[in-house]
């Protein structure tokens, strides 16, 4: 599962471009990740260039 670190995003949306699965929502000042449809690649981990994503084994 991909976990935010809370109130770290700046919002810059290069993990939504990346996502194969189109899972990531950017609104104004929020970032939600759709756990049901997410395929857990880790794209969005290694691309956020502020290391606000990361892997969390459930």
């Amino acid at each position: 599962m991909i976990e935010i670190a809370e109130g770290k995003c700046d919002f810059c949306g290069t993990c939504v471009g990346v996502c194969p699965v189109d899972c990531i929502e950017l609104q104004e000042a929020l970032i939600r990740i759709d756990h049901s449809i997410c395929i857990d690649c880790d794209l969005c981990v290694f691309i956020c260039p502020i290391e606000v994503l990361s892997h969390v084994d459930e």
